[in-house]
């Protein structure tokens, strides 16, 4: 058979969900490709088969294996043979397939294509066994020395080693390297790869993720060489919360690295692996802690450049648990921001840097010098009030980072083991008016770190608040997705909560490839879900993973289990939001002993199997009608929010049985679930067909999951959906929900027909709403609808973040229903195209980079002509809809219909009409005025 090739070409390969292929942990790593195609006249192509070809030099063609499929999403490895350690090779891919040219015959077995090969990718695999490690974990003989405020204080591990090649040359080397506290490290003076914080937050006496570098042009042969590897508290032995307490996962810090170097004649390399013959010595850090910052003390960084060991190495005491290579990317230097204004204090004692955004990061340093002794503090802080930083909201947290000089200039000073949450730094001790060395825009940049997620999502409309709300959102994400999906990053409670990760996760997941980190975070959940110990019930999810608050004694520091909807439902609806964009069954498949443990074993249940109504819940956390210390004391019953999500997840429970083949559990699972919602509507709904509670948030989830009665089912559903509608307008499309309601009102208010409402509650700028936070200069997310009150004074309830991405979660209504992109099918191989345009709106734009290429949708609307330019990538289906006057929808000739369109690039067009905006409050006969 003869092919053709064709416009349509095949981007390098990825493994599992690593965005690169450097230290994968599996020994069949399976692999996905997208596709780009640049002639628009090339529609529906679908690929028939590919060609996978392996080589182990880069240089030969190497073995090439045909497969006939039209998969392209996490294929399985071609070869039956499993990969070792350490094993090195290079994929290409080629694919063949069928398509239609544009004005041809339309049918679509016209052509017939093979593309070109595909660029390279490199894949190397990590080390499977911990057998593979040749060194142990060391650290101080002695007890770990302590700062002065009782502080794990920061050491540096050295080696000192003579390498000389026979051939003169390094073929390659690798630096496998973890720590039970951060690390980070040096060869030769130089640093070793660009991680920040590694190896990370996790359950260290579970799990304990290493990193890999690539070493080769960081040695000298042949001449001595030196590693240096400093050593801090990190998460493991930090004060990581308000309690204060501190060496959580042990009393010592320690250090596990195995540099292996190869020569180009040798078949064994060569090994330097941390054991007794390394040495230890201080550091230039006198204190390093994740909440509180670090103290530098520049007249140290030259004595700890020497070789006076000044504590002796033993094995550390603390067991290495399984040692993994994360498929999550590393915390990284992401951008660096000018200051956008440096102004001092009102009180005139500190000069304050402002960065223009709050941010997650750190500070740089680009130049300093100072007299011996001088004391240089910063301080960070994520909003200013009465022209000074306002620290209330920290709490605990010290968040501050001090330079002790010694006189000699400083360049490109960063703290190491720390990071803060700030948009303003406020510094004293050095100042513009410093003679010798005055501060300037150009000496210090603020640094943002995350973790490095592949962007995948943009969105972008002609309303610049809107704009901003979604940057804001998007903003939050980063700063919170940072090793584990925190809430906030910056007070004392830098914690992976699970309620927070259940909310925003369908935001994250559209906007970010969350798959590698979210794997990692959810192995971790049922690690420490399956904690079995006097203080703590099995099956029960923690509120937040890792979890660091794990009680360990009578009357000691930590939490006792405290089941909860929402926060517990994370266990089950995160891995199926995760299956179902990126098409990975192994989400399910590897969380399903979870799913399971937390259904019946991890939910207190009534008499009548939904939740025990004695069991306190956060519900629907932050209801702006909430006490503002007693967050969870909301309008809407916690109990209905969490049987509510008890019943959507059992759903899934049974969904989930039934694709692994678990027949039994999935009627089991399907049972219980007809039973909890027969016992929801016994509970929640009266003879007349209403829901009690009365709110928007009881109504937006009884919609949204589908919980009202069949029977007669489009009435009360009509019923419950006016009565939602009358909500907003009564509360003049102002906000009246909290975490969870917030999450799903706009979603539920398009389903079921309220979409201009939804428009309407977007719109509005009076607090609370959207809007309100950028009336007030936001740049990220709020905790609170009213974190800031109108006057710029900070709320005066005990917890106020400035920086908390819950609230963010309105972007992803803004992607699925403004922006008209859905998907259908698990991994967006089919997906929906249904954009609900509003006249306040003249276009809208959004892109998502699905696992089969790039998906672009624009619409504009100019009177009442709806058009839009669709591009549906090659090997993939979108379902697509218009609007109409009536508010149904149709395409072409196939009125109130939906049309199945292959790949390529598609111009449609409409007329839509829309008869009432703006909409009409329900207002009492004086309007708006307020009393």
């Amino acid at each position: 058979m003869g092919y053709s090739t064709t416009p349509v070409s095949v981007l390098p390969p990825t493994f599992e969900q690593h965005h690169d292929g450097f230290g994968v942990q599996s020994v069949r790593p399976r692999l996905s490709w997208r596709f780009s195609c640049t002639n628009a006249q090339i529609h529906n192509w679908r690929q028939t088969a590919y060609d996978i070809a392996l080589s182990y030099n880069n240089i030969e063609p190497g073995q090439v294996f045909h497969v006939e499929s039209e998969d392209s999403v996490l294929v399985p490895w071609p070869n039956s043979e499993p990969l070792e350690s350490r094993t090195r090779c290079f994929v290409r891919v080629r694919c063949y397939g069928r398509y239609s040219i544009s004005g041809g015959s339309n049918n679509e077995n016209d052509h017939e294509s093979m593309t070109e090969w595909s660029p390279s990718s490199t894949l190397e695999i990590a080390l499977l066994r911990n057998s593979d490690w040749r060194g142990c974990m060391i650290t101080v003989s002695e007890p770990w020395p302590l700062s002065l405020d009782h502080s794990a204080r920061p050491l540096c591990f050295y080696k000192r080693f003579y390498l000389s090649l026979k051939n003169g040359s390094i073929e390659n080397s690798r630096l496998y390297a973890t720590s039970h506290g951060v690390y980070s490290v040096r060869i030769n003076g130089r640093k070793v790869g660009d991680h920040c914080l590694a190896p990370g937050f996790q359950s260290y006496h579970k799990r304990l993720h290493y990193q890999v570098y690539d070493t080769k042009d960081l040695l000298v042969t042949p001449g001595w060489n030196k590693i240096e590897i400093d050593v801090a508290a990190g998460w493991f032995a930090s004060a990581t919360s308000w309690a204060r307490k501190r060496f959580i996962y042990g009393e010592k810090l320690g250090v596990l690295a195995q540099l292996e170097i190869w020569a180009g004649d040798s078949t064994l390399p060569i090994l330097v692996s941390t054991d007794l013959s390394w040495s230890v010595s201080n550091t230039s850090f006198v204190s390093g802690e994740i909440l509180d910052g670090e103290i530098f003390d520049q007249s140290l960084s030259m004595s700890s450049k020497s070789d006076d060991a000044k504590f002796t190495v033993q094995e550390s005491p603390i067991p290495v648990s399984r040692l993994v290579s994360p498929e999550a990317p590393p915390v990284r230097v992401v951008e660096k921001l000018k200051p956008k204004d440096i102004f001092k204090s009102r009180s005139g004692g500190a000069v304050i840097v402002d960065f223009g955004q709050n941010i997650a990061g750190r500070i740089c340093v680009r130049r300093v010098q100072k007299p011996a002794g001088s004391q240089i503090t910063f301080r960070h802080a994520e909003v200013i009030q009465d022209g000074e930083i306002m620290c209330r909201p920290l709490r605990t947290a010290k968040a501050r980072d001090i330079i002790i000089c010694d006189g000699r200039e400083l360049f490109d000073w960063q703290p190491q083991h720390t990071f803060h949450g700030f948009r303003y730094v406020e510094i004293t001790g050095w100042g513009p008016d410093d003679k010798s060395c005055p501060l300037t825009k150009g000496c210090i940049v603020a640094e943002v770190m995350h973790t490095d997620m592949l962007r995948t999502g943009w969105f972008s409309c002609s309303n610049d608040d809107v704009n901003r709300l979604h940057e804001n959102s998007l903003r939050s994400i980063k700063g919170n997705f940072f090793s584990v999906p925190t809430e906030c990053p910056s007070r004392d409670e830098r914690f992976g909560w699970t309620g927070d990760l259940n909310i925003i996760a369908p935001t994250a997941n559209f906007l970010y490839d969350t798959t590698g980190m979210l794997r990692n975070w959810l192995q971790d959940l049922y690690l420490d879900q399956m904690e079995e110990t006097e203080y703590w019930r099995q099956g029960v999810v923690p509120l937040f993973i890792p979890n660091s608050l794990l009680r360990t004694g009578d009357g000691g520091h930590g939490w006792d289990p405290m089941p909860n909807g929402v926060w517990g439902d994370a266990a089950i609806m995160v891995p199926w939001g995760l299956y179902h964009m990126s098409g990975d069954i192994s989400f399910l498949s590897g969380q399903y002993d979870s799913m399971v443990q937390y259904l019946e074993k991890g939910v207190t249940r009534g008499q009548d199997g939904l939740w025990d109504p004695e069991q306190w819940q956060f519900g629907d956390w932050l209801d702006p009608r909430a006490p503002r210390n007693d967050s969870g004391r909301g309008t809407t019953d916690g109990t209905f929010v969490a049987d509510c999500f008890l019943i959507a997840s059992t759903q899934i429970a049974a969904e989930v049985a039934a694709m692994l083949a678990k027949p039994v559990d999935s009627s089991r699972f399907r049972d219980t679930a007809l039973r909890l919602v027969h016992s929801w509507q016994n509970k929640y709904l009266t003879a007349a067909g209403l829901v009690v509670p009365d709110t928007a948030t009881a109504l937006s989830l009884a919609l949204w999951f589908d919980l009202l009665p069949e029977s007669g089912g489009s009435s009360m559903k009509a019923q419950a959906a006016a009565r939602l509608f009358r909500l907003v307008r009564l509360n003049d499309f102002k906000i009246t929900t909290g975490f969870v309601g917030s999450a799903l009102l706009s979603r539920a208010l398009t389903q079921s027909g309220g979409v201009d409402l939804a428009y309407a509650m977007l719109f509005q700028k009076k607090c609370p709403s959207y809007l309100y936070p950028i009336t007030m200069g936001a740049t990220t997310a709020w905790e609170r609808w009213d974190s800031m009150l109108s006057e710029g004074t900070v709320n005066p309830g005990s917890m106020t973040s400035f920086n908390h991405h819950a609230l963010g979660s309105i972007a992803n209504w803004m992607h699925a229903d403004i922006g008209g992109l859905e998907a259908i099918d698990p991994g967006w191989k089919v997906f929906r195209v249904k954009p609900w345009p509003n006249k306040e709106l003249t276009w809208a734009d959004t892109v998502f980079e699905s696992r089969y290429g790039r998906i672009e949708l624009r619409w504009t609307l100019k009177g009442d002509l709806f058009r839009m330019r669709l591009r549906v990538p090659p090997n993939s289906t979108a379902v697509v809809s218009l609007p109409s006057d009536s508010g149904t929808y149709e395409l072409g000739d196939q009125e109130g219909k939906e049309q199945r369109v292959g790949s390529g690039e598609y111009n449609l067009e409409c007329r839509f009409v829309q008869t009432e905006w703006p909409l009409k409050a329900l207002l009492p006969p004086w309007g708006r005025a307020e009393f």
